[in-house]
């Protein structure tokens, strides 16, 4: 990650959902989520693409991920996309559930020979217009 933060890299931005705790003596912060969002190169295309949506597992199913996800899709508007992408394995229902509830639509089934070998989910791959 450091890499990525420090590279010049005109399409790129991590963002974090912070939880502030006040006292009158201090103002404590903790990272509670995260996501990143990229310019990624296809065939014959650019596209933008979510990855590494993470939120603590104490604060889950409070809108968190879904705010991120939101201002994913301002910054894709404010850089001229109309579309965002990602990736999920089949078998993570609850991000599967989060990102189709949120307007995203499985495009494709991504078989890998490797998977058959050692028995692993398939990956998913989403697009949502925006």
């Amino acid at each position: 990650m450091r890499l990525r933060l420090r590279g010049a890299v005109p399409y790129y931005c991590c963002l974090v959902a912070v939880e502030t705790t006040k006292t009158p003596s201090e103002t404590k912060e903790k990272v509670i989520g995260t996501v990143e969002i990229t310019l990624k190169s296809g065939f014959n295309c650019h596209y933008l693409y979510i990855s590494n949506l993470a939120v603590l597992e104490t604060h889950r199913r409070k809108g968190v991920a879904k705010k991120l996800l939101k201002e994913c899709e301002r910054i894709a508007s404010q850089w001229g996309y109309n579309s965002l992408n990602l990736h999920v394995l089949e078998n993570n229902y609850a991000a599967k559930k989060l990102y189709l509830s949120n307007g995203y639509q499985i495009c494709e089934n991504e078989i890998l020979w490797t998977n058959w070998f050692w028995v692993r989910s398939e990956k998913l791959f989403l697009k949502k217009k925006i």
